[in-house]
């Protein structure tokens, strides 16, 4: 009786210690899989701060698939080039830009990057032809990534916030919430 009563007690210390020696194989892949996404968030960030800093060579197959999508209402963009080209129009259509990613986060292969965008609108961007008007625009953007790399962009911003800052007369005009202080 004593030898089982002994037994029963030992036993949750006898299995504790064997869960010590490392994670078992289902906690193994939570953590892999956490490991990669912040492998993938770190990598997001620099390929977009680098693009913004001037450096539009990093879109490039090192970092996008080569089918990757960027979805528009105008249609979907496919491939390395599209993307870089979509996102040129930003620095063809605005000087001074200020790119700035706010939060940055994920689950599994999805990115979810709030972001503000601000410049001089002194050029064509997207056929709106130069104002000399200031932007100021917050948006968020889903990402899927595939095999580290970026497969899938879509944005989400205040489109009649940004056409009015940009078509309006005189003065700067800011409709963005987060830079009101109110959320």
């Amino acid at each position: 009786m004593m030898k089982s009563l002994k037994l029963i007690l030992l036993t949750p210390i006898i299995f504790s210690l064997f869960n010590c020696y490392g994670p078992n194989k289902e906690e193994k892949q939570v953590l892999d899989s956490q490991a990669q996404l912040e492998k993938d968030l770190e990598m997001y960030k620099y390929v977009w701060g680098r693009f913004f800093d001037g450096d539009t060579a990093i879109v490039n197959e090192k970092y996008f698939t080569d089918d990757v999508v960027i979805v528009t209402a105008e249609g979907n963009l496919e491939g390395v080039e599209a993307v870089k080209n979509f996102y040129l129009n930003y620095f063809l259509g605005f000087s001074d830009v200020e790119f700035t990613i706010v939060d940055a986060f994920g689950q599994g292969d999805k990115i979810v990057k709030y972001w503000n965008f601000k410049g001089t609108h002194t050029g064509d961007f997207f056929g709106i032809p130069a104002s000399g008007n200031k932007l100021d625009l917050s948006g968020t953007t889903l990402v899927s990534i595939k095999n580290g790399k970026i497969a899938r962009e879509q944005d989400f911003f205040d489109m009649m916030s940004m056409l009015n800052q940009l078509q309006q007369n005189s003065g700067d005009v800011t409709i963005d919430a987060q830079n009101e202080g109110v959320l």
